[in-house]
C-alpha cells in the first residue's frame, strides 16, 4: 500500500542536526549516490535553508537551498518513494523558489542528472530552462555522469 497525500496536513518546519540520520536515510533510500550524514549536518550548521516537507508529522521530503549574494542555488531535493507522484516534490520546489525571493535571490541555479527525467521534466515544467552542463559532475556507474545546468529567473509576483 502507497501512501497519499488526500486528506493530510502539509507543512514545513526547519531541518536541525537532530533529522540528519532520518534524512541522511532517506537520502540512501532514494539516491544511488546519496550525501553522507556530514554534508546535511555542515548544510545545517552553515545557515543554508533546508526544508522539512512534513505530512501530518511524518518527514517525506527536504530541499536544501544555499543563498549568495542575489542568487540561490538548490543543492539537494527529496520526496520519499512512497510519497512520489503526489506532486508533493511541486510543492516542495516552489516553497523553495518562496524561500530564495524572501532572501532576496533574483534567479535559482540547481544540477541535475540528464538520466533523471522525471526531476529534470518538473524543473522544465516549473520555469526552469538548461543554460549549460557540468561534464562529468556525478558518480555514476561505471564512471561519471554529466549534469545539466538549469536557471529560472525571478520576480516577486
Amino acid at each position: 500500500m502507497s501512501a497519499r497525500r488526500e486528506d493530510h496536513s502539509v507543512s514545513f518546519v526547519p531541518m536541525q542536526v537532530d533529522h540528519v540520520p532520518a534524512i541522511g536515510s532517506m537520502d540512501r533510500r532514494n539516491y544511488e549516490f546519496a550525501w553522507t550524514d556530514g554534508i546535511f549536518r555542515d548544510c545545517v550548521k552553515a545557515g543554508y535553508i533546508c526544508p522539512l516537507l512534513m505530512i501530518d508529522k511524518e518527514i517525506v521530503g527536504y530541499g536544501v537551498l544555499q543563498i549568495g549574494a542575489d542568487e540561490a542555488h538548490l543543492l539537494n531535493l527529496c520526496i520519499d518513494e512512497p510519497w512520489q507522484r503526489q506532486g508533493l516534490a511541486r510543492t516542495l520546489l516552489e516553497h523553495l523558489v518562496e524561500e530564495s525571493l524572501r532572501h532576496g535571490a533574483h534567479v535559482l541555479f540547481l544540477e541535475v542528472r540528464p538520466s533523471n527525467t522525471r526531476a529534470v521534466a518538473l524543473y522544465q515544467q516549473s520555469g526552469f530552462n538548461e543554460i549549460g552542463l557540468r561534464r562529468n559532475y556525478y558518480d555514476a556507474k561505471g564512471g561519471r555522469e554529466d549534469a545539466l545546468v538549469m536557471a529560472r529567473y525571478l520576480s516577486p509576483e
